[in-house]
């Protein structure tokens, strides 16, 4: 079976394993003042997009986005387990969501991530899909315990 990508519901039960990693990994070494993750019930309310990729049925990555405005979302979520990184899957998992954020007609796709040692490879991934620094959004705020680079966009058009 190849490897898929669909849209899916947050609370399936076979993808406790990505959240439980998730939340693990957003609170390894991140301050929690500073965590801006959701939880897998915030990420079934409306205007939130919600994705698994599966590899002969077993999820190993997860992603979503929430639609800030008609123009506007921002990318949430986006983990791949531990043990199946290294096989180009997050990049795979980039791209389902950017193509899915322009379908669904927003211009801009924004994210929010760590300077801590957990997110480098996300950081030099964001960076290689072509996503530049920008400054806070949507209710966030400069954070002491980041430096610039941490805040990207990228245009979807």
């Amino acid at each position: 079976m190849p490897v898929t990508i669909a849209e899916e519901h947050p609370l399936t039960p076979d993808l406790s394993l990505l959240f439980e990693r998730h939340t693990a990994d957003m609170h390894a070494d991140t301050p929690p003042e500073s965590i801006h993750m959701m939880d897998k019930s915030a990420l079934a309310a409306p205007g939130i997009r919600f994705f698994v990729l599966r590899d002969g049925g077993q999820p190993l990555a997860m992603g979503a986005f929430k639609r800030i405005d008609a123009g506007h979302a921002e990318i949430k979520s986006m983990h791949v387990l531990a043990e199946a990184r290294g096989r180009g899957l997050s990049k795979v998992m980039l791209d389902q969501l950017v193509a899915e954020a322009r379908k669904d007609g927003f211009s801009r796709l924004s994210l929010e991530t760590g300077v801590q040692p957990t997110f480098v490879a996300a950081r030099a991934l964001y960076t290689r899909a072509g996503f530049d620094e920008c400054g806070p959004f949507e209710g966030y705020a400069l954070d002491p315990t980041q430096k610039a680079g941490v805040r990207a966009h990228s245009s979807t058009g």
